[in-house]
């Protein structure tokens, strides 16, 4: 038997956690986290957790890897007060990027943080668009893996879609951007984008289908820089259309990448809140959608113990 559901949030985005309560109908969970002068993290869930059914919402945001531990101390923090199942809900999942080992002597990373999670006393994960969905393989528990693409599309229906096309960034993204151009019944073209180095500044080669004159619709899963889409961007302009606008699900935006999507052609770029978003990261062009009701509809059937695969329409 189930027991009843907490939800508890780390530092990383208080403010999903709480929407996500709200669309649950449930009290955010009382917690304190606290770092000594030896900058050791303590946690103390103060809430009594025993036999209750916990959901500990900590995406991957900066500072990341205080997140974390954070996250570990947490799960273990409730594992030890008898928490009868623990689920780490991870909307954005840490080093997702680092998910094969493409140079000699490195780490695949993904696969660490799947280790840990275990270790550290998690039963399942509940995450969103992991970078390769073969991810899920990494983990020796369940793992619910949803999807932002249905939140995106209706997005972009209701704006309107004449003369659009769907522009897949890269060959490594055409799946899932000709899963979005067949749900808004569009076109897809496919960038030919390489990368010769870890600088996140790509070159654009070649184009794979009509884009002259037409509103650009790009889909990826994460901007970090800003590098790649910037150098989208100005080739889509090169090749002649006449608007763009961009989506993408995490928006870590690091460094400069705000002030340089700002001033770049983009008409708008749209995300979602996985990522918690400073004030001073925020600009006219951007645009956020809450996956807050859908995560709290995965926790409140996972808890009844319902299905929850209709939920997985999307991309």
């Amino acid at each position: 038997m189930i027991g009843p559901l907490k939800i508890f949030s780390g530092n990383a985005n208080i403010p999903l956690a709480k929407a996500i309560c709200n669309h649950a109908g449930v009290e955010l969970g009382a917690c304190e986290i606290g770092k000594f002068s030896n900058e050791n993290i303590k946690v103390k869930i103060c809430d009594s957790v025993r036999g209750h059914d916990v959901f500990i919402v900590q995406p991957s945001c900066a500072p990341v890897n205080e997140g974390i531990m954070e996250l570990l101390i947490m799960i273990d923090a409730a594992k030890h007060a008898s928490a009868g199942r623990i689920t780490a809900v991870l909307p954005y999942f840490p080093y997702v990027r680092s998910d094969k080992k493409d140079e000699p002597r490195i780490s695949i990373t993904a696969r660490l943080m799947a280790d840990l999670l275990h270790t550290a006393g998690a039963d399942r994960v509940m995450t969103m668009n992991l970078h390769s969905p073969q991810i899920q393989g990494f983990f020796r528990m369940p793992v619910d893996h949803l999807l932002a693409g249905r939140l995106l599309c209706e997005y972009f229906t209701k704006c309107g879609t004449e003369n659009c096309v769907v522009v897949a960034p890269d060959a490594g993204s055409a799946k899932h951007a000709g899963a979005y151009a067949r749900r808004l019944g569009l076109p897809l073209a496919i960038l030919d984008k390489r990368r010769s180095d870890d600088s996140e500044n790509p070159n654009i080669h070649n184009v794979i289908g009509d884009v002259k004159g037409k509103r650009a619709l790009i889909f990826d899963d994460e901007i970090a820089s800003g590098g790649s889409i910037i150098e989208v961007v100005k080739a889509l302009e090169n090749l002649g259309v006449t608007e763009i606008s961009a989506c993408c699900v995490h928006p870590v935006l690091s460094g400069s990448a705000a002030e340089k999507l700002q001033n770049s052609s983009l008409t708008k770029l749209v995300v979602t809140d996985t990522v918690f978003i400073p004030e001073e990261k925020k600009f006219p062009k951007l645009e956020v959608i809450s996956v807050a009701e859908l995560f709290a509809r995965a926790i409140m059937y996972t808890n009844r113990g319902s299905s929850i695969s209709g939920l997985y329409n999307g991309y």
